[in-house]
């Protein structure tokens, strides 16, 4: 029977939490664990969106919707009420953080449940009287909590269920007949009922106040990507004009040194052929001296005089007029033209830089905020000014002009409506 009640325990025993199967679901591979257990298990694995069952390892992608398992909790709670029960494991004793079971003796174990009616924090074994007893079923049952005192008046030693509007305080029902009376006293389940409705309308409030911020911050993550894609679009727009500059540049003084190549060629070869011809007549000239020289030697004054008309005749000289020496000027024209060039570039890149500059820095993605609606008298008339009606033309379309002006005031447009409706 021993061996029974310990296979027994095995089969429907959580082998996570080492205790009976609570809430018990089974994953798609047949193994059956406690809700909370696998769940709990499960989320560590979120990370890498990969589930696995604990016993056989396998996996489940994407992670499985569990649903409670009807037959077998069933069947768990009908061994529980024919004395079948786990032995606790180590980790369902009361550790030093944990609430423990007031009623257990000996080492205690964690308590389940706490008891504002009975002011007592109870075990899951000991919780159970609280389940059949018509009582003990009235009696209210919240999550285990070390502050159960608490609620005990520290003047009378009676549970406080009351509540004192006046001195914001909760009170027993002998604090209302002493230092309370003739205060604003409710029951607190009622003053509870009240504020949790303020509660509610708070959290519906900052619920949206939360999908606010929410549409805010995906919006503001858009115009960060908006302005990025536009940034690095610019980026590369203005690479590749500058680019185009650069470029255009360098054709430019590609075509500058070609011309000046080109007329340095066209230059010499005119000042070559001009110099062959100066020397070529320096050749002739030296051999008309040459002969010059020899008639002046001849001692036979016919043979001189029959001579010297052909000797003496000289051909035309060649034409150096053309020539024009300017020392080191050739040029230079080019360079100052170029330098010219330089400087008005520049001067034009400095405006145009600016230009530039400017419109970087005027990009702006948020905008000023709104002034705030005034609320105050004070805040109102900053908004305020002297009316002087003339009551020789004064009407109520003066007046509705002047209100029609006057919702220029932010906020100012609804408490205005009823005015021009009037008018």
């Amino acid at each position: 029977m021993a061996q029974n009640d310990q296979l027994d325990r095995e089969t429907f025993s959580c082998v996570i939490c080492l205790d009976l199967l609570k809430d018990p679901v089974t994953t798609s591979c047949g193994h059956s664990y406690c809700m909370s257990c696998i769940k709990g298990f499960w989320d560590g694995e979120d990370q890498r969106k990969i589930y696995s069952c604990p016993q056989c390892r396998q996996t489940f992608t994407p992670r499985p919707v569990l649903k409670k398992n009807t037959m077998l909790a069933a069947l768990v709670e009908q061994l529980k009420k024919t004395g079948l029960q786990a032995a606790p494991a180590d980790h369902c004793y009361a550790g030093p953080e944990d609430v423990a079971c007031d009623v257990c003796t000996g080492r205690k174990l964690k308590a389940f449940k706490s008891c504002l009616t009975c002011l007592i924090s109870y075990c899951e074994n000991h919780l159970q009287p609280h389940f059949e007893s018509t009582k003990l079923k009235k009696h209210k049952l919240v999550e285990p909590s070390e502050k159960l005192q608490e609620n005990i008046c520290s003047r009378h030693d009676e549970v406080m269920k009351i509540f004192c509007r006046t001195d914001k305080k909760s009170i027993c029902y002998l604090c209302t007949m002493e230092d309370h009376k003739g205060h604003d006293t409710v029951p607190a389940a009622a003053e509870r009922t009240e504020r949790q409705r303020e509660l509610e309308v708070s959290r519906l409030n900052i619920q949206q106040r939360i999908q606010d911020r929410e549409k805010d911050v995906k919006l503001l993550q858009q115009e960060v990507e908006a302005v990025s894609l536009s940034a690095d679009k610019a980026v590369e727009d203005s690479e590749k004009i500058f680019t185009q500059l650069i470029r255009l540049l360098q054709k430019r003084s590609s075509d500058v040194k070609q011309q000046i190549r080109s007329q340095q060629e066209t230059e010499v070869s005119r000042v070559k052929e001009l110099q062959e011809k100066l020397q070529q007549e320096i050749t002739e000239l030296k051999r008309k001296d040459a002969e010059l020289k020899q008639l002046s030697h001849t001692e036979d004054h016919n043979q001189f005089l029959h001579n010297y008309p052909s000797v003496s005749q000289l051909s035309e000289p060649t034409d150096s007029s053309s020539i024009n020496i300017r020392p080191l000027r050739y040029f230079e024209d080019v360079t100052a033209a170029v330098s010219e060039l330089r400087d008005k570039l520049q001067d034009i890149l400095r405006e145009e830089w600016t230009n530039i500059s400017l419109a970087v820095t005027e990009v702006d993605v948020l905008l000023p905020q709104p002034e705030p609606e005034p609320k105050t008298r004070a805040e109102f008339l900053k908004y305020s000014c002297e009316i002087t009606l003339d009551p020789n033309t004064r009407s109520n379309s003066r007046l509705r002009s002047w209100f029609l002006q006057s919702r220029s005031v932010p906020g100012s447009q609804s408490r205005y409506s009823v005015l021009l409706q009037r008018l």
